[in-house]
């Protein structure tokens, strides 16, 4: 029988390797001193935890986020993802606000203990943004806009955390609490989520395990991983796969297929549609060509204006949506949100104090808004979002002109 407070564990042998594994709440202080009293026993020379680099940073640096690079965000292409991560942060905050306890003190207390005794930690979870992006190339495009509400509501809601999102983060992390209500009735969800978590764990620990060391392992996951990351360490012991071989599927399941050749064509099957209107609407009548053009700039310019609007931007910003975006929506190559979030930023550079103070002013909706970094973000987002919704309606209304 296991002592009272301690945890789900699961101990195996993969080749030269004892491995414990420890199944802890990640919201629960009790699994946390757990995890700090196995590390001191000596029982271990070696620690695995379910985080991966950049979660393990922001752990021990947490105002990594401050030396944030906007315009190199922007030109990746990366403000939507870190946008997300903002989103889950705040999840995660007001979590700690509302109940008091600290999501992720047991995977804290494991990386505390271990570089005090100077134990070698392994990061064995794959990186959340790859998590983000194939949960969302694994969802049906019709579901992928209940996935994003679904995040943004995390962020918008007040109410307090319920307890079913206290137990959903006993066995998960943040990630799965988010997406549960979605995952849970959705196998292509919870795959993503899930499973291929629990297989790439398995993978990632056995691939970093150093031939002759290390031979006692303690590794950190949350309850709901135990049973499947156990099922297929042994899986992997018993078929022992060529160390090639197990790097080569670890490979695989942090691999984000590209979107389908239509999706990269379809702007740019979008502009040649809407400029063959304009001839079309020139070639019949000189008025009818003009007054599609200006349908076109009007719907456009204003509702990406809208979107910086709604995001507070800067009355330049405002006015840069207004100008860029029925430009922008006829070349694919550069978005109105870049031009927008470049106005944003040098009208209202933000302040080594927005920088600092951004995992807390994200976990309120006002926060938003009110931090410079945060608001550029939002203005990025909201402009394009209006941009987009601009290039259709206007591309069917001089559809309909012409043919209606």
């Amino acid at each position: 029988m296991p002592n009272q407070g301690q945890g789900p564990r699961d101990t195996l042998d993969v080749g030269d390797h004892h491995l414990t594994l420890v199944g802890t709440a990640h919201v629960s202080p009790e699994s946390a001193e757990e995890v700090r009293e196995l590390i001191r026993s000596g029982d271990f020379d070696a620690v695995a935890i379910e985080l991966c680099a950049s979660r393990h940073q922001s752990l021990i640096d947490p105002d990594a986020i401050a030396r944030l690079d906007l315009f190199q965000v922007l030109r990746q292409g990366k403000a939507g993802m870190v946008a997300a991560s903002l989103a889950l942060g705040a999840f995660q905050q007001r979590v700690a606000e509302q109940s008091g306890i600290e999501p992720g003190a047991d995977m804290k207390a494991a990386v505390e203990e271990a570089q005090r005794l100077e134990l070698p930690l392994y990061l064995v979870d794959r990186d959340i943004g790859v998590t983000l992006k194939r949960v969302y190339r694994n969802a049906p495009w019709y579901k992928r806009m209940t996935l994003v509400s679904g995040l943004v509501g995390s962020v918008l809601s007040r109410q307090k955390v319920s307890s079913e999102e206290i137990e959903r983060l006993k066995e998960g992390d943040v990630l799965e609490a988010t997406f549960a209500e979605f995952a849970q009735q959705s196998r292509q969800l919870y795959t993503p989520l899930v499973e291929e978590r629990d297989r790439y764990m398995a993978l990632r620990l056995i691939e970093t395990l150093p031939e002759g060391k290390s031979r006692r392992v303690l590794v950190v996951i949350g309850a709901g991983h135990l049973k499947g990351m156990g099922e297929h360490l042994r899986t992997l012991d018993q078929e022992t796969p060529a160390h090639a071989a197990v790097i080569d599927e670890r490979q695989a399941l942090d691999h984000v297929a590209p979107s389908g050749r239509l999706w990269k064509l379809l702007p740019w099957l979008i502009v040649a549609l809407v400029v063959a209107g304009f001839a079309m609407g020139f070639s019949r009548d000189t008025g009818l060509g003009w007054s599609l053009v200006l349908e076109w700039v009007l719907i456009n310019s204003t509702l990406s204006a809208l979107g910086a609007l709604i995001a507070l931007g800067h009355p330049l910003t405002i006015l840069a949506a207004f100008v860029a975006a029925p430009l922008t929506s006829l070349n694919p190559t550069i978005g109105v949100g870049f031009v927008t979030a470049g106005v944003e930023l040098y009208m209202r550079k933000p302040t080594v104090g927005d920088f600092s103070t951004l995992r807390r002013d994200v976990s309120h909706w006002r926060g938003w808004w009110r931090n410079r970094v945060a608001r550029t973000l939002l203005v990025f987002l909201l402009s394009t979002v209006g941009s987009a919704a601009g290039t259709w309606i206007a591309g069917l209304r001089i559809a309909g002109q012409l043919f209606g």
